[in-house]
């Protein structure tokens, strides 16, 4: 199996791209200086504003970093339940005093216009989410130097991952915060998410390529045991969230580990697609009758999020948090590497204990 990705960062850390202006340029610089490996989510940003942020980045650290771009995505929402949705959140307009925004702000990203960028200024990684990019893309990025990884969650995404050309798949389960990474939006799959453990042995058996394992990550022990389940770096966002590099609104770190908020659900009350938020308000009221509509209900909304952040109102954020989020530690992001590290040290140890002298846990698990 090629250690190509691997050989570009000591630790097997990688900082999850979170989009909406979480992984700053100084999140992935810190990250990357501690052994890691740092990203930038270019997501809802322009070409242009990913590029200034890369040399922004390029300003701070040498060490390699990665870019993780959105699928273009096609175009099946139902405008009438977008209609019949915008209707509802009237009265969410009404009290943070803006409007709604224009469901029909986009749907690609601005994705060529990325692609140009990272063309012309190659990285080191380049991750997609969403879906596949074509082999030509895939295998030009090579050509210009860039490693390529493509999130899947289920066998057969990560199957199609290979068969695209692919240098490694990001295995996303269900315990992820955020969006799910699924190739094809399926309102009928609401629900059948996968567990981590359980999908990188699945995923292991059907690809030859390398895994970064994500979802619910938050110590060094469990890297441990998603590198003994067969993958070979692990991806961690809401762990990272917490840091005081991180771009993440302060009421939604606080969030983290607010008694408030104690548990997580997958809903499209935000943005119309399957993500993984901390439950409040917004999400209980809306969620339920959100329609199947990305990146359509994203802009429906995003006037909304902005104005609840501007007041510091956490009840009408998308507080996008995996199942870990109360293990959150507001560590600065090095640190924290270094700490993970420490721990995925130590649990390596117990795991190979001779289980004869009574200590560690190798036994158990042999």
């Amino acid at each position: 199996m090629s250690s190509a990705l691997t050989d570009l960062f000591p630790h097997p850390i990688v900082q999850a791209p979170m989009a909406g202006g979480v992984s700053v340029p100084h999140l992935a610089a810190a990250v990357s200086e501690a052994g890691g490996l740092g990203f930038l989510a270019a997501g809802y940003k322009t070409a242009d504003g990913m590029y200034q942020e890369i040399k922004q980045l390029r300003g701070i650290t040498g060490r390699p970093f990665g870019v993780n771009l959105f699928m273009p995505q096609p175009e099946y929402a139902d405008k009438a339940a977008v209609e019949v949705y915008a209707h509802q959140l009237a009265g969410e307009a009404a009290w943070y005093e803006t409007e709604l925004g224009d469901p029909d702000s986009g749907r690609d990203d601005g994705y060529d216009a990325k692609l140009a960028v990272l063309h012309d200024n190659p990285v080191p990684v380049v991750s997609f989410h969403f879906g596949i990019p074509t082999r030509d893309v895939l295998d030009s990025l090579a050509r210009a130097g860039t490693l390529t990884l493509v999130t899947a969650t289920t066998a057969e995404e990560a199957l199609a991952v290979q068969r695209a050309g692919a240098a490694a798949v990001v295995v996303q389960g269900v315990e992820a915060g955020g969006h799910q990474g699924t190739h094809r939006d399926n309102p009928e799959t609401d629900g059948t998410g996968i567990g981590l453990l359980s999908l990188i042995a699945q995923v292991r058996e059907t690809v030859q390529i390398p895994i970064v394992a994500a979802g619910g990550i938050m110590r060094g022990s469990q890297i441990a045991a998603v590198l003994a389940a067969g993958a070979n770096a692990a991806q961690l966002g809401t762990a990272f969230l917490a840091t005081p590099e991180s771009g993440a609104h302060a009421v939604h770190k606080q969030a983290l580990t607010n008694p408030l908020f104690v548990r997580t659900e997958l809903t499209r009350a935000f943005s119309g697609r399957p993500a993984r938020g901390l439950v409040n308000r917004f999400l209980r009221e809306h969620g339920p009758y959100a329609p199947a509509a990305y990146p359509q209900v994203h802009h429906l909304t995003s006037p909304l999020r902005k104005a609840a952040a501007k007041a510091g109102d956490a009840q009408g954020m998308a507080l996008w948090a995996g199942q870990g989020h109360r293990m959150a530690r507001e560590l600065p992001a090095g640190q924290l590497v270094e700490v993970l590290s420490a721990e995925l040290a130590a649990a390596k140890t117990a795991l190979s204990a001779d289980p004869e002298s009574g200590t560690g846990t190798g036994g158990a698990v042999r």
